[in-house]
């Protein structure tokens, strides 16, 4: 199964290199925002990370509930949070989405 944030990960690299691709006539533009593509890919990165780590959390607290090795608030309060941050990773997705959208219908 391919991971998830595998796949947004190279769409942020796909990203930072086409912004790197730029003709000369934004050279200004792109003096003043040198850097901030990788910083940003680090950031999206890191993020990804965490909600992976917080979904995998959930999937271990729903196991020990499962066998009875955790008490049932935990197990609902580490759901909850795993459901909230796919339902962040989903919108900020969605916005990604539609940006590049509203790029793509941008005159040239």
């Amino acid at each position: 199964m391919v991971d998830p944030t595998q796949n947004f990960t190279s769409a942020v690299n796909a990203y930072a290199k086409a912004v790197k691709q730029t003709d000369k006539s934004t050279e200004g533009i792109n003096a003043r925002d040198s850097g901030t593509g990788e910083e940003f890919s680090d950031l999206v990165k890191g993020a990804l990370k965490q909600a992976a780590e917080i979904g995998r959390e959930g999937e271990q607290k729903t196991l020990a509930g499962v066998a009875d090795k955790a008490d049932l608030s935990s197990v609902v309060t580490a759901v909850a949070e795993a459901e909230l941050t796919l339902q962040t990773v989903v919108a900020v997705r969605d916005k990604v989405i539609d940006s590049y959208k509203q790029i793509l219908r941008m005159p040239m």
